[in-house]
This record gives C-alpha cells, sequence and structure tokens, in this order.
C-alpha cells in the first residue's frame, strides 16, 4: 500500500477510535491515537507477498497454524484494535458503534469473545509472555514460519514480567517474536518512568540479548525499514521502541496530561473531526495471506516407549513419581501435550518428561508469572500445557492464572509440594491456601489424590477437562492405596473404611488420608467404628457421598492439610448448609515452622492422634 494511502487510513482510523469511544462514553482514545502508525502500518504497509508482508493472516481461516498473530498486550487501547479489524474487513465498521456495550463482543478490554483476539489482555504486563507462548508454538511445535507481534505500552515496561519474558525469548532465540513498545510518555496519572527517553528502552533490551530499534512511531517511512528488518531477524528476537506523542492526531489533547482513559464529549468530538478532515469510511486495507502450502509438523508421540508399571497395594511410592510418570502415559498418545516447569522439574518430577520427550518440555526457570502467561499463549495455538512448581509460588502467578480464565484455554496447574507435611524448609515453602484459589476461578476443577495411582491416573483425567485445573501432588513416599485398576472421575470420591455400625466418618484429602487410616485402625482397637473417604475430587465435589454421610451417620472430622478457609472443610459446610450435622473440622490453624512431617502435623493437630481425639470427644 502506498504511503498517501496508509495516511487516509489512519485518518479513519483515528476517527473510529474518537467516535466509538464518545458514543461508549469511556475508553482510551488517546491510548488508542498514539499507535495508529505503527499498527497501520503492520497490516497494510509491507510487501504484497507472504515472504515481505509484515503480517500475515487469512481472516476467512481465523485459526489457520501458519498465521501470524497480534497480542495488544496493552489491552487498554482497543478501540485502535477493534478499528485495525473494521479496516481490514474482519468485522462490519457499524459494529464499532457498539463498543463497550453489555451485548456487543467489542469490550473495554479485548477478550476471546472478539474472534480476533489471541488472549484476554488489559492486565499489564502479561501481553509479551503470551507471545512467547505464541512463538514457540510456531516455532518449536508447529514448524512454522509464522511471526508474533505484541504490542506493548511504555507504561507496563515496569512489570517485572515483561523482562522475565526478554529473558527466556532470548534463551530459546525466538526470532519471530518481534515486540512494539508504545513510548508516549504519558501513563494514567502524568510521565512514566522513563517518559521519552528511547534510548534506555533499547539499551535495556539489548542487555537482555534482543535486536533493538529505535523509530519515530508516526513516521510511517522509519516503522517500514524498523519493521523489515526485524522480520530479516534471524536469532535474535526483535523489540521496536518507538517514540510517539499520545493523542497524536488532535491537537488539544496531544501530550497532555489528564486524558487518559477519558472519552471526548460530543463538542470536543465534532472540534477533534474537523481537524482530522474529510474521511473515506468505504477504505479498507487489505492483509497478507500467509503461505497456505505450508505442513504442521507436529512433534510425534514415541509409541514404542513402553509405561513404566504402576506400583503395588501397600509398597511406598511418592504420588510426585506418579505425576511425572501419568505425564510420560499421557505425552506418548497425545502429541499436543507440552509441559513447562519452573526449574523445579528434579522436584516436581516434570524432569521425566524433560528426559523422555524434550522437544515437549519447556523449562521456564525461576519466573512463574512468565510461565502462566507462556502457557497460555501455547494453549491458544492448540497444545495441552501442563505447568508445574510447588504448590505455594503458584501465588505468585494468581493474576496471570485469573486472566487465563477469560482467554477460553484448558491448562493443567501442577503444584507439588503443599501444606505444612513438606517439612523442614519452612513456612515460605508450603502452600497452604492453594486449593482456595483454584477453586474461586470459574469452571475450574481441583484434585487433591493422596497416593501415587491416584496421581497418575488423575493426571491423565486432566488432559480431558476444560477451563483450569488444579492438581495438588504429594512430595513424599506414602503408602500405595490403589491399585491399577481404580479409577479416579472428576467429582467422585474413594470410601476406604465402612461398615454399618459406623460411629464417625472421617474425610480427608492428600496426605492426611494416610493419617485418617491410622487413627481408623488405632480407634477399631478401642472399639469405635469410623468410615474413611478419600475426598480426592475437591471441585467438582461428591455431594452424594456427603448427603449420604449426613444421612447414615450424621457425624464427621474433617481433615486437611489447609487452611480453614477454602478447602475442604469450608466446601463441606458450603453444601450443608441449612443441614443438622456435627462436625469437627481439623485444618492448619497456627503459623507453620521447620520440623520433620510428623512434627509439623502433631504441631497443626492433623495427624492421626489429633484424628482419633477428635473422634474420642465425639462419640462420648
Amino acid at each position: 500500500m502506498h504511503k498517501e494511502q496508509l495516511t487516509e487510513i489512519n485518518k479513519l482510523l483515528r476517527t473510529w477510535i474518537l467516535t466509538m469511544t464518545t458514543e461508549a462514553g469511556s475508553g482510551h482514545p488517546t491510548s488508542s491515537l498514539s499507535a495508529v502508525e505503527l499498527m497501520s502500518t503492520l497490516f497494510f504497509g509491507g510487501g504484497n507477498g507472504a515472504s515481505d508482508a509484515f503480517f500475515r493472516f487469512d481472516k476467512d481461516d481465523i485459526d489457520y497454524f501458519a498465521n501470524d498473530r497480534l497480542i495488544f498486550s496493552k489491552g487498554h487501547a482497543s478501540p485502535l484494535f477493534y478499528a485495525l479489524w473494521a479496516c481490514a474487513d474482519g468485522i462490519e465498521a457499524d459494529e464499532l458503534h457498539t463498543l463497550r456495550k453489555i451485548d456487543s463482543r467489542l469490550e473495554g478490554h479485548p477478550t476471546v469473545r472478539f474472534p480476533f483476539t489471541e488472549a484476554a489482555t488489559g492486565s499489564l504486563g502479561q501481553g509479551l509472555s503470551i507471545g512467547l507462548g505464541t512463538a514457540l508454538a510456531q516455532k518449536k511445535l508447529d514448524g512454522s514460519t509464522a511471526r508474533t507481534w505484541v504490542l506493548l505500552g511504555d507504561s507496563e515496561m515496569a512489570e517485572g514480567q515483561v523482562w522475565e519474558a526478554m529473558a527466556v525469548a532470548c534463551h530459546y532465540e525466538v526470532n519471530n517474536l518481534i515486540a512494539v513498545v508504545d513510548v508516549n510518555r504519558l501513563g494514567q496519572r502524568g510521565e512514566t518512568m522513563l517518559g521519552h527517553h528511547v534510548d534506555v528502552y533499547a539499551e535495556r533490551a539489548r542487555a537482555f540479548g534482543w535486536n533493538a530499534l529505535i523509530v519515530d512511531g508516526h513516521d510511517v517511512d522509519a516503522i517500514i525499514q524498523a519493521y523489515g528488518e526485524a522480520i530479516h531477524e534471524q536469532k535474535r528476537p526483535t523489540m521496536i521502541i518507538a517514540q510517539t506523542i499520545k493523542g497524536k492526531g488532535v491537537s488539544f489533547i496531544e501530550d497532555k496530561n489528564g486524558w487518559h482513559g477519558k472519552a471526548l464529549n460530543r463538542e470536543e468530538l465534532a472540534t477533534a473531526l474537523a481537524e482530522i478532515g474529510n474521511v473515506d469510511f468505504q477504505l479498507r486495507g487489505r492483509l497478507v495471506l500467509p503461505d497456505k502450502t505450508q505442513k504442521r509438523t507436529l512433534r510425534q508421540t514415541d509409541t514404542a516407549k513402553q509405561p513404566t508399571a504402576m506400583p503395588s497395594v501397600g509398597t511406598m511410592h511418592a504420588p510426585r513419581n506418579g505425576y511425572g510418570e501419568g505425564l510420560c502415559d499421557l505425552m506418548s498418545v497425545d502429541a499436543r501435550v507440552v509441559v513447562l516447569d519452573a526449574e523445579v522439574s528434579n522436584s516436581t518430577r516434570a524432569d521425566f518428561v524433560k528426559k523422555a520427550y524434550p522437544d515437549r518440555f519447556f523449562e521456564m526457570y525461576i519466573a512463574e508469572q512468565n510461565m502462566a502467561s507462556v502457557a497460555l499463549g501455547m494453549a491458544r495455538r492448540g497444545y495441552k500445557p501442563y505447568l508445574s512448581t510447588f504448590a505455594a509460588f503458584f501465588s505468585r502467578c494468581d493474576d496471570q492464572v485469573r486472566m487465563a480464565q477469560f482467554s477460553d484455554v484448558d491448562l493443567v496447574c501442577v503444584g507439588t509440594h503443599p501444606g505444612v507435611s513438606i517439612g523442614a524448609d519452612g513456612a515460605s515453602q508450603m502452600g497452604l491456601a492453594d486449593v482456595a484459589f483454584f477453586r474461586a476461578l470459574l469452571g475450574s476443577s481441583v484434585v487433591a489424590p493422596a497416593d501415587a495411582v491416584s496421581t497418575r491416573l488423575l493426571t491423565q483425567t486432566l488432559s480431558a477437562s476444560s477451563g483450569i485445573s488444579y492438581l495438588r501432588v504429594i512430595r513424599e513416599e506414602v503408602s500405595t492405596l490403589y491399585d491399577a485398576h481404580e479409577q479416579f472421575p472428576l467429582g467422585g470420591s474413594k470410601t476406604l473404611l465402612q461398615s454399618a455400625q459406623d460411629d464417625v466418618a472421617i474425610i480427608a484429602s492428600g496426605i492426611v488420608v494416610h493419617e485418617a487410616m491410622r487413627a481408623a485402625k488405632d480407634l477399631k482397637e478401642q472399639g469405635v467404628s469410623v468410615r474413611v473417604i478419600d475426598a480426592y475430587s475437591l471441585k467438582p465435589f461428591d455431594s452424594a457421598m456427603l448427603y449420604n454421610v449426613v444421612k447414615q451417620i450424621g457425624k464427621m472430622v474433617i481433615v486437611e492439610d489447609h487452611y480453614a478457609e477454602g478447602g475442604l472443610g469450608a466446601i463441606i459446610k458450603d453444601i450443608l448448609s441449612g443441614t443438622s450435622y456435627e462436625l469437627r473440622h481439623l485444618c492448619v490453624r497456627d503459623v507453620p515452622r521447620s520440623g520433620h512431617m510428623q512434627e509439623l502435623l502433631a504441631y497443626e493437630k492433623i495427624d492421626a492422634h489429633a484424628i482419633t481425639q477428635a473422634v474420642q470427644e465425639m462419640v462420648q
């Protein structure tokens, strides 16, 4: 497209941005205006062939694996994003007038309800990591020539996750990842940390190993030259640092503080549109198609690999080993499964996959926020990511997982070393609120198996679950409770002991199931009969089992290696609200400390002795 045509398209984009935000009565027009030239040149300013075009996309085949991808990390610039796709004939221009309305696909920040959105953005700092996941999928898994472009704002460059992504992107040499930073100087409440010191951004990017280019973000010729250099970079990711003017194109708001997130009123809009001048509302740009002859090179499964044998009932085996073994089982039959780990794979046992399927294992190092968003990017490209770290450290990426639920992806988060049972490492390493967080997510699944067999089988079960799933995995070697023929559906439970004369039901999950079994043995010697239930599925929960316990027994001891709020006890109390029953809830109530596992279980009063005592109090 000629430069003169781009100039006219830019006038159209600015007109649409201002009009739709004024009609909505809210939005971020100034943040959108600053990036108009950057994005219109990306869409329409390259060559006419797949080899020299900047952005290659088949809008009639959105899911085509070799399409380039564009992620608006600065999601508040969504008016520009929507206007771009209207200009590319992806949507009707009339739809722009629905911005921010309750029944509109054009939300205040992009979500996947809008079909051209790659992932929900708006929580700043996450888009580059999502782009890294997409770029890794394109290059390392699909084997395509596709590129991923990410538009970032200068304010979000203060987020640590951006630099996590930059470090890992350089490590994996994803030259197909191109970041465009809109340095418009002004944030929400004034100047950003670096203002217009674009040279400092470039120095920092180069220090992380990136190819860094500085451009005038409103000079189309300079932008074309930078994009051309970026797409021909052979080894490094590229960061284009563009000095821009916030509110560009409307003189009375250009580079003015106080206009962030503020729409023009009707009078101001009329003045702005008069300044922009006549616009051709029928003008449209044309996207260049990708090379449609490419073949996707999904990593093949290796059916020759024989699964390891399941441990026998009664033998000692670590559930975390069951996780690693379950992954290998799964990856031998499903080429879409990929594994990400935060430099603890020798502890989580994800290193089983690293050895067996190295091309589908991605080391994310100690950067959990980046890991979660990279997994999201891979999931959006059709892969099934399992991401693992210690349960405690998932709290570092709560926001990234929260945002993932708005992107319509399936992710399996695996938290090992949960609770006080991990022992001497102490409180900083103990996941004690993890169940509460994952339960709160819309449509999530949460499981806490008690042995290696159930862990192994649930690892495979979760591959078919939708949304965000959480697998809580025990570190310690424990006695194997189940044989290989058992089934562990979501929403189920396992009754390990029962009789018609049971006085109390002990309902537990995870490590304390074994404490419940020891307590049952002690109680039997005292003439007290108890029912022991392994509530391995925390969400969805086996409500039928619970109502049956209330009907038949009416007395329960609930045991969990988790805080009182949000875990097993809270689940049961919520389900039985308004029901008559008697209950004791044993959980972690005191600040943990270092010690041996049994010392800590006793200290928190969730060991066999504490369970026995609670049952005795109920039957006396």
